[in-house]
């Protein structure tokens, strides 16, 4: 039997949103107050859906434990209270918009966790604003 379950994060950073190929004014008309040359804070929340099958013998489909220890050791340590563009390696090519924040999260788990499991990450940026990972995860 498949079961979906899931376990939600949480981690504070700030980010610039820039494109170096382009002027300073077609960054500004693309990213708005969002290209704030001193860069600008998040609170983001995100949540891991994992879909699997249930082990016979423990019940689950992964110790909730497990995921916990792996999220916080893989994402929120990696990510809290950095500059994405400045602190995290993933991001030095990357912009760090809330679409690639997403994928790289669900890239750093889907690395950790078995084949067997199929992994969908959905991110708040803000209360209104939302990734997910894969789209139809």
């Amino acid at each position: 039997m498949k079961v979906a379950i899931f376990r939600r994060g949480h981690f504070n950073a700030a980010h610039r949103l820039h494109n170096p190929k382009w002027s300073d004014e077609k960054n500004i008309e693309v990213f708005g107050i969002c290209n704030n040359p001193n860069y600008h804070g998040h609170n983001y929340e995100f949540e891991v859906k994992l879909i699997g099958e249930v082990d016979p013998e423990t019940g689950f489909v992964i110790n909730l434990k497990d995921l916990k220890n792996m999220i916080k050791e893989k994402v929120e340590k990696r990510f809290d209270h950095k500059n994405l563009n400045l602190d995290v390696p993933e991001f030095k090519d990357l912009p760090p918009s809330t679409e690639y924040v997403c994928y790289t999260i669900w890239k750093i788990l889907k690395e950790h966790l078995g084949a067997e499991l199929d992994v969908t990450v959905k991110l708040w940026e803000t209360p209104r604003n939302a990734a997910q990972y894969p789209p139809n995860g």
